[in-house]
C-alpha cells in the first residue's frame, strides 16, 4: 500500500457562514494532496499532460464526520491500497485536525484518458514504474 500526507492550514476564504470549512473545498484539499504525493514520487501532472494523457475526476465521494475550522491544521493523508490497473486509479483520503480527530473521509476515481481521442487509455508505464513497488508480495 502507498501512503502520503499533506499538511494544510484552513484560511477565512474556506469557511462558510457557520466557521466550517465549506464542503466544496475537500475536494480541492484531496487534489493538494494527491498532486503533492506524485510530486514526491516523481510524477508530474504537467509531463504527462505534455505527453498527451489526461487524468480526470471520474467520481468523488466524500463524507463529512465532524467540521473544520478557521486556521485549523488539517493533516491530509492519501491512501493507494489495491495496486492501480486498467485505466482507473482510486484514491482514498482521511483528513484529521491537530488532535487527531478524524473530521473527513473521501475517495477519488481517476481515469487516464488520451487527450487526442478522448478515450481512457492504460496507465503510464512512469506510474506503475513508482507505484508498483508499494504492492510486492
Amino acid at each position: 500500500m502507498f501512503q502520503s500526507e499533506v499538511q494544510i492550514r484552513v484560511r477565512y476564504a474556506e469557511t462558510d457562514q457557520m466557521g466550517y470549512v465549506y464542503y466544496g473545498n475537500y475536494a480541492a484539499y484531496y487534489e493538494v494532496t494527491r498532486t503533492e504525493a506524485f510530486r514526491r514520487l516523481g510524477i508530474h501532472y504537467k509531463e504527462m499532460e505534455a505527453t498527451g494523457t489526461m487524468m480526470p475526476v471520474m467520481e468523488l465521494k466524500c463524507k463529512y464526520i465532524r467540521p473544520a475550522r478557521y486556521d485549523d491544521l488539517l493533516t491530509v493523508k492519501l491512501l493507494l491500497r489495491n495496486k492501480p490497473k486498467g485505466s482507473r486509479i482510486l484514491f482514498e483520503y482521511e483528513v484529521y485536525n491537530e488532535e487527531g480527530t478524524l473530521l473527513n473521509i473521501g475517495e477519488t476515481t481517476m481515469v487516464f484518458v488520451d487527450m487526442k481521442s478522448g478515450r481512457p487509455t492504460a496507465i503510464p508505464e512512469l506510474i506503475h514504474e513508482k507505484l508498483d513497488p508499494y504492492y510486492k508480495v
